[in-house]
């Protein structure tokens, strides 16, 4: 039975996903390398800020890194608690999870890759999706945790699963948005009422997360909020095409899409959201979306 729960990581999501954990759990404790962070989220939502070397002593451990790499760096750091779950929300990188899992099982310590998809709302709310590899007793074991911070939960299977339905599912989203871009660019050119048109694409077959949601949301009222930054956009669709070329695959759309992706990353700012690659594509053809 789960007593104790750690949060590593109080990035945007990780912020937000912690704030549940008091709730159903009696003993929450957050870290993150900014520590004045957990300290504010101590303050904001009745968890305890700790050091790493503490945090990794609970019963189970998620954490929300950038990257697989910063995951790996910080578990070379610390010695974790035998029997312990570490349930790894990061969008990170399949062969990683399994080294992870190989290396961390020596230790008594179950390792699950458990990204999540629902953005900063579905952390706020707790609604995310988690698409999750490894283990499935130790998925069984750490399942009452993931409930409380998501809607839908799903073991998809061994280790390094999770990671790929991620990365495959951001280069759906990359897909959909760069050709959302060039779609109502089209529109747009020729005088359309681009309210109107989504009106009748969203009722219509044409339709994705990217009109229902991105398009309205972000992009024709300009606002681009910062949730998911593009260079981790670029870094998934990165995954993603690695998934598929290992498979010998052809793939002529998610190359493509990459490497679109890839050039708006560079292009850009850095703290850009994913959003704001069609601003590299409204520079090509100097029509505005909105």
């Amino acid at each position: 039975m789960i007593q104790s729960v750690a949060f590593i990581g109080l990035g945007a999501m990780g912020y937000r996903m912690a704030a549940h954990l008091p709730q159903h759990f009696d003993h929450v404790y957050v870290w993150n390398r900014n520590f004045a962070k957990a300290q504010q989220h101590a303050t904001d939502y009745g968890t305890t800020a700790v050091s790493l070397d503490e945090a990794v002593q609970a019963d189970l451990i998620f954490s929300c890194l950038p990257t697989s790499q910063d995951v790996m760096d910080l578990i070379a750091q610390v010695n974790i608690k035998s029997g312990a779950i570490w349930v790894d929300c990061t969008s990170g990188v399949p062969e990683a999870a399994q080294q992870l899992q190989q290396q961390l099982a020596k230790q008594q310590v179950a390792y699950l890759d458990a990204p999540v998809s629902g953005q900063t709302i579905g952390a706020e709310t707790a609604s995310l999706t988690f698409m999750v590899g490894g283990d499935v007793n130790a998925f069984e074991h750490a399942l009452p945790a993931m409930q409380s911070l998501g809607k839908l939960i799903k073991h998809v299977g061994d280790s390094g699963a999770g990671f790929a339905v991620k990365a495959i599912n951001n280069m759906l989203l990359a897909v959909n948005l760069w050709s959302v871009a060039e779609g109502f660019s089209t529109l747009k050119a020729h005088g359309v009422d681009l309210q109107e048109a989504l009106e009748c694409i969203n009722a219509s077959s044409g339709k994705s997360g990217v009109t229902e949601n991105i398009l309205p949301q972000r992009i024709l009222n300009r606002s681009f909020p910062n949730t998911f930054a593009l260079p981790l956009l670029a870094k998934d669709t990165g995954i993603a095409l690695d998934l598929a070329q290992h498979a010998k695959l052809p793939t002529p759309i998610l190359s493509l899409t990459q490497n679109l992706i890839q050039m708006a990353h560079l292009s850009t700012s850095e703290n850009q959201d994913f959003s704001a690659a069609v601003k590299v594509y409204e520079s090509w053809t100097k029509i505005t979306i909105e």
